[in-house]
């Protein structure tokens, strides 16, 4: 067996490949590979690599090179097998499956018993003794080979097949007797006549050409950009193509096929998990039109065959080391292995693999931490429903990917997308889900399908996108059309009802069910002490505390109020790397910033300041009493003054009411003078910030006054107090030397008067491109840095973010401009690299500049690692995403020690 290839190969037999070849031959055609090596049962055949695809993609031609290669490999099989392509005595049949680096359920279906055609049908008849199975299998090539290459609707095709469906009393094709699929066999060809101006290709070799043509273009279908879309693959990996020597799962009873799991991938339970259809095609059992029987029960129909399944599963759950999904197919009472993945499972599962893994010694506790994400985390932390609830079942169903999910009903893909952008949580109810129905899948909350398993197109891609799912409520008839559906009893679902679907007990309810937080969430606000009883709750522990020992990002948090402070620390918080003052003067606070605003002379001013002192210095005084031993970094105010005074036309029409009355109100008018005075066309580019410092005397001598004040009267009760002062929206080393200046004044001051000489230090805010650009001369005048990377992303890019995000950015993430919105995951190639150039000016002008980010990237799993990599010292997000950071920073540290011994 060799494992080498010249370079310019673009086809590998399976004895040829292994599983770290999975970006030349795909996920599938990779792990074909390796089962072939390990000496598992997989019928032979070839992997077309995703080099190929690209250059088709890339000309629109198949590549040089290729027809040839592929009629070799084809040709080695023909002689393995002893039968050729299409024979009209004895033909050899192959199916052809698309295989990405990574699973994409949007892909194109697979093709099966390509090399069928009107001489060969007879062939297959007398060859397996058996005319309805060959009339049979040329109708699935048919019916696939339209759907998937020629593009003709389902709906023509089902309408071809209809009238034998009427005559004969029966609801699928496998029901019908022989003479009358071989008549919907030649329905069949004339809708593709009809639809495609052409016949349906007798020659199999240009069969086998058209398929592999149709795999390379459904990489840019709109559901596979899509899906690439909402699960972050790129778009330029390409696609495999394997070509497999068929077998046969629908010749009796004794034949069947199947999707086991080496655990549960909803509840990651160790066991036998999966499902079983007999007489069946593997598409019979992914597409959910019938419904499957519990893997285990293949105990039972097939003894042998099932005690040698359970032997591949092991030696493959060994082998990978983790969670193993496997497609099989039992011809005849002979196993067949046709695909093996790592299988894609809950955030709960996850969590509880990974540890189970570490404990049965296939994995370390790195290995652990790496296969599991704050994505993930995040997904544990929703609530879940309330289970002392007494809302009526509606109906039940198979839980195949948990959560609590809340919506209205909606019937089709479209209607789901509608109500979704609309505002409304959706349900989305099918009988079965193709990957048509992949963007109403994406809009909604819940997924609920009549018919499938655990292993259905609905479950696995729900499972993917960590949507909740419950499939197989047999007991629902949906009527898609009349856009309804009837539960057990004759009780009506319509449109646009109010649903609660549970996808951890697989139950369905009518109208809205109470949520409870999660029991992750429980743990956490209660710390050490919380329930670790739990499985789920002690995975989670376990790998955030290893993540915690690996990690060398801090994580703060950002909190405003004691409250705040408090849940931030309970959820693991190192500090707050922003307090923001500005919501210190809200609510009944308000009237002394207008009392401040309207000011006339010092005097008024000063007293207006003297009122706001008392009550700053409180509200610090709680919170660094709360963080107690930990740094507490607060922001001086930053937004325009005028955003704490009335509405310039809400005052106005008031005024000229009271006016028109005769009613004189000075204090009205004096105020409606200072809002005028005080509107800017564009606030985010006016007075706020470090401008408001320096333009208003007093506002930053206040509030560092009241926080050197609230520092020195828990210092001298006895905390440990570590305040830091953050001067926003600088752009220029003078802004900051002048603002420092004003503010150490005031510490020497408050140091005098109380007796507590604390150290605190004085740093800015990046947060202006101009800032990161000149880092180095700001970092003489600063202790710290800390991104705002929302500011920094508006400015940037040049976008207001309340204004484009709902207008904008769709027409962006379609045209593919980004593929995630920057202000969730950070820009690295425009604001990154802003960050990096400061980091390395920064440092090289002040060697001992603490530097983090105190935007919401602070918190964004695919921003971390980011951070991690341009070597800040922390990330700081809201208290709820702080054990999502805390994840995602050890598993940075993970990610760069492998990528360091490599």
């Amino acid at each position: 067996m060799t494992t080498t290839q010249h370079r310019t190969s673009f086809v590998f037999d399976f004895t040829e490949g292994s599983k770290e070849q999975s970006d030349l031959l795909g996920g599938k055609g990779a792990g074909l590979a390796e089962m072939t090596r390990l000496g598992l049962p997989v019928p032979p055949g070839f992997t077309i690599t995703t080099a190929a695809c690209r250059a088709y993609l890339t000309t629109g031609e198949i590549p040089s090179g290729l027809s040839a290669e592929v009629a070799a490999h084809l040709g080695r099989l023909e002689h393995e097998l002893g039968r050729a392509l299409g024979d009209a005595e004895d033909p050899l049949l192959v199916s052809v499956r698309s295989g990405a680096k990574f699973s994409m359920p949007g892909m194109m279906e697979t093709i099966l018993d390509i090399g069928l055609n009107d001489r060969s049908v007879h062939g297959l008849a007398k060859h397996s003794g058996d005319d309805h199975f060959a009339w049979d299998s040329y109708r699935r090539l048919l019916q696939m080979y339209a759907r998937t290459v020629l593009e003709v609707p389902d709906e023509l095709l089902q309408a071809a097949m209809s009238p034998e469906y009427a005559v004969h009393g029966v609801a699928t094709p496998e029901e019908l007797p022989t003479p009358a699929i071989e008549r919907a066999c030649g329905a069949l060809k004339g809708v593709i006549a009809q639809y495609s101006g052409r016949e349906f290709p007798q020659d199999p070799h240009e069969q086998l050409e058209l398929a592999i043509r149709a795999v390379f273009r459904s990489w840019s279908t709109p559901r596979a950009e899509l899906y690439r879309r909402q699960e972050g693959i790129p778009d330029d990996l390409g696609t495999a193509v394997n070509v497999m020597a068929m077998v046969f799962g629908n010749r009796g009873s004794g034949s069947g096929t199947g999707v086991a799991f080496t655990r549960d991938p909803a509840s990651g339970e160790p066991g036998v998990y999966g499902d079983y259809l007999q007489d069946a095609q593997g598409e019979d059992v992914v597409s959910g039109v019938r419904n499957t029987v519990p893997l285990a029960e293949l105990r039972t129909i097939d003894p042998a065959s099932y005690q040698e399944l359970l032997a591949a599963m092991s030696a493959l759950e060994h082998h990978y080391r983790d969670l193993c999904d496997i497609e099989f197919t039992i011809e005849r009472g002979r196993l067949w292995i046709l695909q093996t993945r790592v299988g894609k499972r809950t955030a709960a599962a996850a969590f509880r693999i990974a540890v189970q893994l570490v404990d049965e010694g296939l994995i370390t506790l790195d290995e652990a931490l790496a296969r599991v994400s704050g994505t993930q985390l995040a997904h544990l932390m929703f609530p879940r429903f309330d289970s002392g609830h007494d809302t009526p079942v509606l109906a039940r169903g198979v839980a195949a990917s948990p959560g609590a999910a809340v919506g209205v009903a909606a019937f089709d893909s479209a209607e789901a997308q509608r109500l979704a952008a609309a505002g409304q949580p959706v349900i989305l109810i099918r009988r079965e889900t193709t990957p048509d129905d992949l963007p109403g899948m994406v809009a909604a909350e819940g997924i609920v399908t009549t018919r499938g398993g655990k292993t259905s197109h609905a479950a696995v891609v729900a499972r993917g996108m960590g949507k909740t799912c419950v499939c197989g409520v047999d007991t629902l008839t949906v009527d898609a059309d009349a856009r309804r559906a009837v539960a057990s009893g004759g009780v009506e679902i319509v449109e646009g009802d109010l649903l609660s679907v549970d996808g951890l007990t697989g139950t369905i309810y009518r109208g809205r069910v109470a949520v409870v937080p999660s029991p992750v969430v429980a743990f956490f606000e209660k710390g050490a002490d919380g329930n670790e009883t739990d499985e789920l709750v002690t995975a989670v522990d376990r790998v955030l505390r290893h993540a915690d020992r690996r990690r060398r990002l801090g994580v703060h948090a950002n909190a405003d109020t004691p409250a705040d402070a408090r849940r931030a620390r309970r959820f693991g918080a190192e500090g707050i790397g922003l307090c923001r003052t500005e919501h210190m003067f809200l609510g009944e606070r308000r009237q002394l910033v207008e009392q401040l605003i309207l000011a006339e002379g010092p005097v008024e001013q000063q007293a207006a300041l003297d009122q706001l002192l008392p009550l700053q210095r409180a509200d610090f005084t709680e919170i660094f009493t709360a963080m107690d031993g930990l740094p507490v970094t607060v922001r001086l105010i930053d937004p325009p003054l005028h955003e704490f005074l009335p509405d310039l036309t809400d005052l106005s029409v008031r005024v000229a009411v009271d006016r028109a009355q005769g009613r004189a109100d000075s204090d009205a008018d004096r105020l409606l003078a200072a809002v005028r005075r005080m509107h800017e066309m564009n606030p985010m580019l006016g007075l706020r910030g470090v401008r408001l410092g320096i333009v208003i005397p007093g506002l930053f001598a206040l509030q560092t006054r009241a926080i050197a004040e609230a520092a020195a009267a828990v210092a001298a009760a006895g905390g440990d107090v570590r305040p830091e002062i953050m001067v926003p929206l600088v752009a220029g080393e003078q802004e900051m030397r002048l603002v420092r200046h004003e503010i150490e004044q005031v510490l020497t001051t408050v140091a005098a008067e109380t007796g507590q000489r604390l150290a605190i230090r004085i740093g800015t805010m990046i947060e202006v491109p101009r800032a990161a650009l000149r880092a180095g001369a700001i970092a003489r005048a600063a202790d710290f840095f800390s991104f705002g990377t929302n500011d920094l992303t508006q400015l940037t890019w040049a976008f207001s973010r309340d204004d484009v995000e709902a207008t904008i950015f769709p027409r962006y993430l379609e045209s593919r401009i980004f593929a995630v919105s920057p202000f969730e995951t950070l820009d690295r190639e425009g604001v990154g690299r802003l960050v990096e150039i400061a980091v390395a000016e920064g440092r090289a002008a002040n060697p001992d500049l603490v530097i983090g980010v105190c935007g919401e990237h602070g918190g964004d799993p695919g921003s971390i690692d980011f951070f991690a990599q341009a070597g800040l010292d922390y990330v700081s997000c809201s208290p709820f995403r702080v054990p999502v950071a805390r994840l995602e920073a050890g598993r940075a540290a993970v990610a760069a020690s492998t990528t360091d011994t490599r």
